[in-house]
């Protein structure tokens, strides 16, 4: 278990900084209970477990504080959440993915900013945590979520068939050193990538990338801003994603395919690569997903860094995957922070490691004990740049279409000024 930052009194001055007054009770002399209700979606026992631990730990330390945990399936979540913050029943903490969801939140009322926590004792909190996780979570200058994971999206590599092939992942450094990765896998009558287009959202993580790899940071984030997705950097990116997709890169039929039919796919080695998320290599995730129930050994397979695009603004360190954290209600109890820096922060080491997770606390990379996910948590630590999922980032209207652009590029469906036009045009509507 970590103790980055705050013992206990310094989380007490936490809570006091936020305007927290421990109530005394009327009744019997009695101390009065804060009710702190945690609304989450987490179906995994074990996972729910670590929560739980954590949250008893906090309550013998808080003996005026109660944890009531709250469970929403995944759907559910995502349909009730908005009349459920409008109740007299709301939760006083739940799950965000961020993005355009969550900015829509911050201007119903029903969620309040968490920046004096986040500052409070000379910015101890904020200076715990992952900048670039922080600014994720950040609009127009103000925290509006706690930052608690993170997911780094990259490549990963059957090992056995680079070799065959005589590709070295190791010299995969820019755009031009992977298409030229995929042409010697072709040659060696190898499919170089499992792709998903069927789900579209896989395929959007190369646009994606391609896009922050051109453009940057300040590029990405001035379109975003207003400027919109119609500039040269854009039609560049969208122009390499539709030149990959004529290289005929992914197995046949991959238009139709579904994401677990793609991690089949990559874990049963009919394919040598797959753009994923860092928990592709997991034991689990492959036993998963291959055909045989048991997938590739852990130590066969690789994994590198999105590479870079020559010429372009982007950094090796600009990242791109999801971005989690919890959000604070209005009515919320003034402990909730408090107890929410303790779960992040505090115990991110326990997380990492009980929960197989990327904590966004700073040094809890060194807890993560799987080995595949190990490597992706030594490449966050220093990000220069997270980019969230742009399905999440752009909102759902705008990723929807973002999604479609992307399948409809690679296939050679649509040209890229085209695509962009459909980005911008939806893009347009939600400013």
């Amino acid at each position: 278990m970590m103790n980055l930052v705050f013992g206990r009194l310094s989380r007490r001055s936490l809570v006091l900084a936020l305007g927290a007054v421990a109530l005394a009770s009327t009744v019997s002399g009695a101390a009065a209970q804060s009710t702190i209700k945690w609304l989450h979606l987490e179906a995994n026992p074990d996972r729910l477990a670590t929560w739980q631990e954590i949250a008893a730990n906090y309550e013998a330390e808080h003996p005026d504080v109660k944890i009531e945990f709250q469970f929403l399936e995944n759907e559910a979540f995502k349909a009730k959440l908005p009349t459920l913050l409008q109740s007299n029943d709301a939760p006083s903490m739940f799950y965000t993915w961020g993005g355009g969801v969550l900015k829509a939140q911050t201007e119903t009322g029903a969620i309040r900013d968490i920046t004096k926590a986040m500052d409070a004792d000379n910015g101890a909190w904020r200076n715990a945590v992952s900048p670039a996780a922080v600014d994720g979570l950040s609009i127009d200058g103000k925290v509006w979520a706690a930052p608690v994971q993170s997911g780094l999206v990259s490549f990963f590599y059957n090992k056995a068939l680079f070799e065959q092939a005589g590709v070295d992942a190791a010299g995969i450094k820019t755009w031009t050193d992977f298409t030229a990765a995929v042409q010697k896998l072709k040659d060696a009558g190898i499919t170089p990538i499992a792709g998903g287009g069927g789900d579209k959202w896989p395929i959007h993580f190369f646009w994606s990338y391609l896009a922050m790899r051109e453009l940057g940071k300040d590029g990405f984030d001035t379109a975003k801003s207003g400027e919109g997705f119609q500039g040269e950097g854009f039609v560049k990116a969208s122009q390499m994603l539709a030149d990959l997709g004529a290289m005929e890169p992914f197995q046949e039929g991959y238009l139709g395919a579904t994401w677990p039919d793609t991690q089949a796919v990559f874990a049963d080695g009919r394919a040598a690569m797959v753009l994923s998320f860092e928990n592709t290599a997991t034991p689990q995730n492959q036993a998963n997903a291959a055909t045989d129930g048991k997938g590739l050994a852990e130590d066969a397979i690789g994994r590198f860094a999105f590479p870079l695009v020559e010429g372009g603004a982007g950094l090796i360190t600009d990242d791109f995957g999801g971005l989690n954290g919890w959000v604070v209600t209005t009515n919320a109890p003034p402990e909730t922070e408090d107890f929410i820096h303790y779960l992040t922060v505090e115990n991110a080491g326990l997380l990492a490691e009980k929960n197989n997770i990327l904590p966004t606390a700073l040094g809890s990379d060194a807890s993560v004990k799987d080995p595949s996910l190990a490597d992706s948590a030594a490449q966050m630590a220093k990000a220069t740049w997270h980019q969230n999922y742009l399905d999440q980032d752009l909102g759902p209207n705008v990723g929807r279409v973002v999604n479609d652009m992307s399948v409809e590029l690679v296939s050679g469906q649509i040209s890229p000024e085209d695509a962009l036009q459909q980005i911008q045009d939806a893009f347009s509507m939600e400013m």
